[in-house]
Formats: C-alpha cells, sequence, structure tokens
C-alpha cells in the first residue's frame, strides 16, 4: 500500500467512523507540512499556524467530501491552504488585491491526467530519494517537509553550515540527474 493510499483509508476512516487516532495520524504528518508550505508562500508564522488550524478543523469535519479518485489527500489539504490563505487576503485587504489576479482564483480540481502525471512524478521522486545517502534525505527532509532553514537546520543537527548547503545541493543534483534519467529513459 503507498502512502498516498494509507492516508487515503485513515481519512476515510474518520469520515465513516469519527476516527481520532486516524486523524491524529494525518494532523502529526500533515499539519507541519502545511505551516512549512504556507510560510514558504509568504505567510507569517502566526497567519500558517492558524490557516493551518482551519484546514486540520476542515479536514476533520469535511473528511467525506474527500475522494480519492480525484486527489489525494495531501493535494486536497494543501489546495484547502491555498485558498483558506487567499480567502483571508481578500478579507484583510480588499483593497489592495485587484480580484481578477490569477494568484487569488482559486484552483479547481485537476483533471485526471494531471493527477496521474503527479502521481507518476511522486513515485520518481521517492524511488530517487531512496537511492541517496541517509544524511543527505534526512535534510531534505527537514528543509523541505518540515520547512527549516539552512541554518536551522545546522542548529538542530550540529552539523556545520557549509556541511547542510553542500549536502542539500549534491543531494538535489543526485535528483534530477537520476529524474532526468527516468524521464529519457520513459
Amino acid at each position: 500500500m503507498s502512502r498516498q493510499e494509507h492516508f487515503a483509508d485513515l481519512i476515510e476512516r474518520v469520515a465513516r467512523d469519527g476516527d481520532r487516532d486516524a486523524f491524529t495520524e494525518l494532523f502529526d504528518h500533515f499539519a507541519p507540512r502545511i505551516k512549512a508550505y504556507l510560510m514558504r508562500i509568504g505567510a507569517e508564522a502566526g497567519l500558517a499556524e492558524e490557516v493551518t488550524q482551519e484546514v486540520m478543523v476542515t479536514l476533520w469535519r469535511k473528511a467525506a467530501q474527500f475522494d480519492r479518485k480525484k486527489a489525494t489527500l495531501s493535494t486536497w489539504l494543501f489546495r484547502v491552504a491555498r485558498n483558506r490563505r487567499i480567502d483571508i487576503l481578500r478579507r484583510g485587504s480588499d483593497a489592495d488585491l485587484p480580484s481578477d489576479d490569477p494568484l487569488l482564483i482559486p484552483e479547481g480540481d485537476p483533471d485526471p491526467e494531471t493527477l496521474i502525471d503527479a502521481d507518476q512524478r511522486d513515485q520518481r521522486v521517492r524511488a530517487a530519494l531512496a537511492d541517496l545517502p541517509e544524511e543527505q534525505v534526512d535534510l531534505i527532509r527537514l528543509s523541505f517537509f518540515d520547512g527549516l532553514s539552512h541554518g536551522a537546520i545546522a542548529d538542530r543537527t550540529g552539523l556545520p553550515l557549509g556541511t547542510v548547503k553542500s549536502r542539500i545541493r549534491l543531494a538535489f543534483g543526485r535528483l534530477r540527474n537520476a529524474l532526468a534519467e527516468d524521464a529519457a529513459g520513459g
């Protein structure tokens, strides 16, 4: 069972049974990633935390609306987060934001071909990550999944900042090459 299928099973347990353990597992996995994503796209920490909490409440209350045939759970949750942030920006400063700004138009559901392409890309990235040395994978996770800066990673791991930057750069080079070879071969 893939990780995305596992998450889909968990949200279905939340929808069907109000399963708190399933929700806790989803919360523990997605909340820090959603907050990091929101901060990467410009939200301040307080706003990112607020939106993340609202997204997780949405997951609890509207779990039955999730359809694994239309999107992965991560796609659904990150779309909810993005749209919720847009709603807050619109409400907070309507005069400053033109309503026809393309960045403020909520995304619709992606077409099935896009979902298949995204799922295949996710599988290729996971396979490429599996071939990296563990110390590089750990740093990639801290940087991109937990949203930590290179300096924060150095503080957390005790590694020199230059080592953190070098390992992340090497990891990206290896990922880029592996994905390019995969795309050329298939």
